[in-house]
């Protein structure tokens, strides 16, 4: 007889791994993709859409990530102090130069789910300005992500 139900994976049955990312001259969108992605557990064949099975996701060199076209002048993030006249105003090139890991953060936030789930998802992540990183006992696994993109 063949079993007939669909597998639905679970937290208490995820197999998390921990893998460091170089982004050293990997464009920002294409980079912040395919990490997102393996936050969510996209890439393995146990994924389940309503449950946390990606893995831990380390990105190491997060100053030399690299932005094509004229983005470092010209894109903006904008917020708002909620006050009249509130509005702040940033460049990328002005967030690179003070702090380059909220560049990645942001870009893979944003590609997330927007509730709780991807919310868990995103404590996953860590971003770190250089070669170096305090997790070296997780044994990360190192991913070169140029061959996939």
């Amino acid at each position: 007889m063949i079993n007939k139900t669909t597998f639905m994976g679970n937290a208490q049955n995820a197999d998390r791994k921990w893998y460091v990312v170089d982004a050293t001259d990997i464009p920002l969108g294409r980079l912040s993709a395919v990490v997102a992605s393996m936050l969510r557990g996209k890439n393995k064949p146990t994924f389940t859409p309503h449950a946390d099975m990606g893995d831990f996701v380390i990105v190491i060199n997060a100053e030399k990530v690299k932005l094509t076209g004229k983005k470092l002048t010209d894109k903006k993030y904008y917020r708002h102090s909620l006050y009249p006249g509130g509005l702040k105003t940033e460049t990328v090139q002005d967030v690179l130069n003070k702090y380059p890991e909220r560049l990645v953060e942001r870009a893979v936030k944003g590609m997330l789910p927007k509730n709780t789930l991807g919310r868990s998802q995103y404590m996953k992540l860590h971003v770190y300005v250089g070669a170096e990183h305090n997790h070296a006992a997780q044994k990360p696994e190192l991913i070169d992500i140029s061959g996939i993109i």
